[in-house]
Order: structure tokens, then C-alpha cells, then sequence
């Protein structure tokens, strides 16, 4: 899994996805933008330029500012594999945007999903 080809796509090309999959369930763009800045530590400039950059995910996590602490409260399955049992760092990181991205298109609220 050290060469995924998921880690050299684009971060820019799937971010409209998880703007649309929170869309369809009445969520918001903001609320996609602050689980990222959340797990990340980006603010909405430097993820801007990020987009701008279309750079991929192995580089969007490489230059995140800082993963929140709170990783490890991270649970549940994606794609069929418990995010918490996920080996590879990088898979994992992805896999905890997906779990929250998924969250929030459930109904979750804000709260629980930072885990707060």
C-alpha cells in the first residue's frame, strides 16, 4: 500500500466531491472547510493555496500544519477497514477526512464530529 494511487491524486479533484456528498445531505461547505482545518490544521488560505496547487494527498497531509491530537478518537470502518487498525500513516489520514466527511453527511452534529 506504499504506492496507492490514491496518494498521488489530486487533493483539489476530490474536495468538490465532499463539498457535493455534504451538499446533498443539507450540509455546507463551511462545515466540509472546518472538519479540515480541524484535522489538519489548515485555515482557509493555506487551503486555498493548497487547492491552488492541485497538489495530492501524500503533499496535502506532508504540509498540513498540524494533525489535531484527537486523531486517535477517530473510529468506525470506511470502505470496509476499521480507520483505527489502518497501518500506513498516510492511508489513515485519509481515511480519518473520509470517516468525518462521512459524518457529517450522516446528520452528525459539529460537536461530535470534532470530538468535542
Amino acid at each position: 500500500m506504499e504506492n496507492h494511487r490514491l496518494y498521488t491524486t489530486s487533493f483539489a479533484s476530490v474536495y468538490p466531491l465532499y463539498i457535493k456528498k455534504a451538499e446533498r445531505k443539507q450540509r455546507t461547505k463551511e462545515e466540509v472547510d472546518k472538519i479540515i482545518f480541524w484535522l489538519t490544521g489548515y485555515d482557509t488560505t493555506s487551503l486555498n493555496q493548497q487547492l491552488e496547487d492541485a497538489v495530492d494527498f501524500k503533499q496535502f497531509f506532508a504540509e498540513a500544519p498540524q494533525m489535531n491530537p484527537k486523531t486517535d478518537l477517530i473510529k468506525g470502518v470506511v470502505c470496509g477497514i476499521r480507520v483505527e487498525e489502518i497501518e500506513q500513516p498516510l492511508m489513515q489520514q485519509i481515511r480519518y477526512l473520509d470517516k468525518l466527511i462521512d459524518e457529517l453527511a450522516k446528520g452528525k452534529k459539529m460537536d461530535k464530529i470534532l470530538r468535542n
